[in-house]
């Protein structure tokens, strides 16, 4: 399946080496004002080659909007963007075409078509993320008309974490949208997507360190959505964390995935882990606490989204390691070529763009029920 979503669907295409990569939009409404450089903002969160811990692999990411956008507003119909390779140095791969790199898809996708591109990874290859991260522009384009606001952020890097404090002094009880976007702007003014200044160094110092013995680091990136009204999410299967699961896990260096107060609520008594109701200042019925991550019954109840994913040390890294060849022979492979010694900082704006694609065909889902269906 190369395709998510419903009512909002996207749909990526092409390899990390080949002529292009891209995606289509279908479903966006017409009307929405959309340029390029709005796509452009995005993407250039997201490209290589911004810091020391990142790969200096130099690709422009520059995006064209090829249908779906009439003088400045969108039509309705697909919306198709490309993204041309431009940065790829395939002859990197050429050693490694009959190899089985340790962590990568190259051994799964062998068993699973017979044939395989070798060459960055593929379809495979972490730079698919850049179609998806176009079509999340669009998505948070839409979001933001209603007032709904994602942000990600990295919450821990090798052993260099965030403790609960420091997360929870960075929003206030009820964010506006302009400080949700000063925080979001200082998330990505750092190299490692972290906004709070020491522990931000200490991670680049991490991340530095490591990248020096030519091995790499994962971590964990912190989601959060902010404005999503109560009742998104479909009740059984279509349940909004199960969405949000399916959405950051078919991110290839994800794990895992947690909500509200997650693995820790296995440790805990009911009467301590249940988030009781009260009334706010406006008189309206909310949960007085958020361990449910913004969710209930697998339905949002109108407090921040809360998501936090488990990101794996990038697999291709300088340090000697065990493998086959092809033919079952014993290699020792060194990975050469341009490679991020830690994809945290580059994970967490895909994280972010795979939240809004699931809250914005969720959103449709339910104008649709109340537009057309009142009884």
């Amino acid at each position: 399946m190369n395709s998510f979503g419903n009512f909002f669907r996207l749909s990526t295409w092409g390899e990390s080496h080949g002529a292009s990569i891209g995606a289509v939009v279908d479903g966006c409404p017409a009307g929405l004002e959309l340029s390029a450089e709005d796509i452009q903002r995005e993407l250039d969160l997201r490209k290589p080659g911004q810091s020391t811990v990142s790969s200096p692999r130099r690709e422009q990411d520059r995006v064209e909007i090829l249908s779906g956008v009439f003088e400045g507003r969108t039509l309705g119909s697909p919306i198709a963007l490309m993204l041309r390779n431009r940065g790829q140095r395939s002859g990197d791969y050429e050693p490694l075409a009959d190899l089985y790199r340790p962590g990568h898809a190259d051994f799964t996708y062998q068993m699973k078509y017979g044939r395989r591109d070798p060459r960055g990874g593929g379809r495979s290859s972490g730079r698919e993320t850049a179609a998806r991260v176009a079509g999340g522009a669009i998505a948070r384009k839409l979001l933001a008309s209603r007032g709904i606001r994602v942000l990600a952020f990295a919450r821990r890097i090798g052993e260099v974490a965030l403790e609960d404090r420091e997360v929870e002094a960075l929003f206030t009880a009820e964010p506006a949208p302009e400080e949700l976007e000063t925080l979001r702007r200082s998330i990505y003014e750092s190299p490692v997507r972290c906004p709070v200044a020491d522990r931000a160094e200490a991670m680049r110092e991490a991340v530095e360190r490591v990248a020096a013995e030519q091995d790499s680091l994962g971590g964990i990136v912190e989601a959060r959505a902010f404005g999503a009204p109560a009742g998104l999410g479909e009740p059984v299967f279509g349940k909004l964390g199960a969405l949000i699961g399916q959405a950051v896990l078919s991110v290839g260096a994800v794990k895992g995935v947690e909500f509200g107060g997650g693995f820790a609520l296995a440790a805990m008594r009911g009467s301590a882990a249940n988030d009781p109701f009260t009334r706010n200042a406006r008189g309206e019925v909310v949960p007085a606490s958020n361990r449910g991550g913004g969710m209930a019954g697998g339905i949002s109840t109108g407090l921040p989204i809360v998501c936090r994913v488990a990101v794996k040390p990038a697999s291709s890294i300088g340090a000697a390691q065990e493998t086959v060849d092809a033919r079952g022979r014993p290699v020792r492979l060194s990975v050469q070529g341009r490679h991020d010694p830690c994809i945290v900082p580059r994970v967490v704006p895909v994280i972010e763009h795979m939240i809004n694609l699931v809250l914005v065909d969720l959103l449709l889902a339910h104008m649709a029920r109340s537009s057309f269906f009142k009884l």
